[in-house]
């Protein structure tokens, strides 16, 4: 059995590329705000949130009904193509995964809004810890709440 995969997932928001863009990368502080399974996020490392590889953030949220945490850093950031990749380690993703590596492009729809594809690469510390579905739920669930957020806004 392989210890590396990729999962992706697909989802379709009503606002626009950008603005999704922008709170992903320009406003990341704003998602323990926004989404119910996000309990909190502060900045762990350096002066600035939103650096590529200059910051680390701590955030502690819900996968598969569990409290979890982690430390994030972006390790990059393409406002052309409004893609970014971030980081996952330490707390409980270092329990289960060597490497953990989330990234998303989002794109606007020619009728409107647009579609946000995530992206989770991972490797894991052995056979025995399954594939990281129960982030493809909360980036599911968690893009959602965002989406109503910017709609809103």
């Amino acid at each position: 059995m392989a210890l590396t995969g990729k999962l992706s997932i697909e989802i379709g928001i009503h606002a626009p590329a950008a603005k999704f863009f922008h709170l992903m990368t320009k406003q990341l502080h704003h998602v323990q705000n926004v989404c119910e399974r996000v309990h909190g996020a502060k900045l762990h490392e350096g002066d600035e949130w939103h650096s590529v590889g200059g910051s680390v953030k701590h955030w502690t949220y819900v996968i598969d009904g569990k409290v979890t945490t982690c430390k994030e850093t972006i390790e990059s950031m393409d406002e052309q193509n409004l893609s970014a990749t971030y980081k996952l380690y330490d707390g409980d993703v270092s329990q289960h995964y060597k490497d953990f590596k989330l990234s998303f492009q989002v794109s606007d729809k020619e009728n409107g809004g647009a579609t946000v594809k995530w992206t989770i690469e991972y490797e894991k510390i052995n056979n025995d810890v399954e594939a990281p579905y129960g982030y493809i739920e909360y980036l599911d669930k968690c893009t959602i709440e965002m989406d109503s957020h910017l709609v809103k806004a």
